[in-house]
């Protein structure tokens, strides 16, 4: 049933969306991000000092089932090639991670600016995740 997996590709699709979520947490849109979750830097550093590896393993585990999911889909579909992984990921996106990610704004009173930052993120991962996964079968 999962014979068809790069188990390879999904190791290293996980390992790059953990470093798009560094950088894009980080360096790109980490104090934005930090502003509209109204968290500020002392307890971003009171966090890291109190040790965020928990948080970063469960990241990953997470990184992995959504990338072993996507290659399940790129396997069973037959997708091949950058296009398709690119389409693949968008819908995946589109049909997914946008339409659940509405209830933080909706139910949770999250700001809308805080939704497209977090499903910006989400496209660009699903995206390159896509293309790894497509091309590396």
């Amino acid at each position: 049933m999962f014979g068809d997996i790069n188990y390879l590709a999904v190791l290293v699709a996980g390992i790059v969306a953990m470093g798009i979520g560094s950088l894009w947490y980080g360096p790109l849109f980490g104090k934005p991000w930090m502003a509209l979750m109204g968290i500020t830097p002392l307890q971003m550093d009171a966090g890291k000092k109190k040790g965020m590896m928990k948080s970063y393993i469960i990241g990953f585990i997470g990184a992995l089932v959504t990338a072993f999911t996507l290659a399940y889909l790129i396997s069973s579909l037959g997708v091949a090639g950058v296009t398709g992984g690119l389409t693949l990921g968008f819908l995946v996106w589109l049909g997914f991670f946008v339409t659940t990610k509405l209830g933080s704004v909706l139910w949770e009173m999250r700001p809308w600016k805080l939704y497209f930052l977090n499903i910006g993120y989400d496209l660009v991962n699903l995206l390159v995740m896509g293309i790894i996964l497509a091309v590396w079968q």
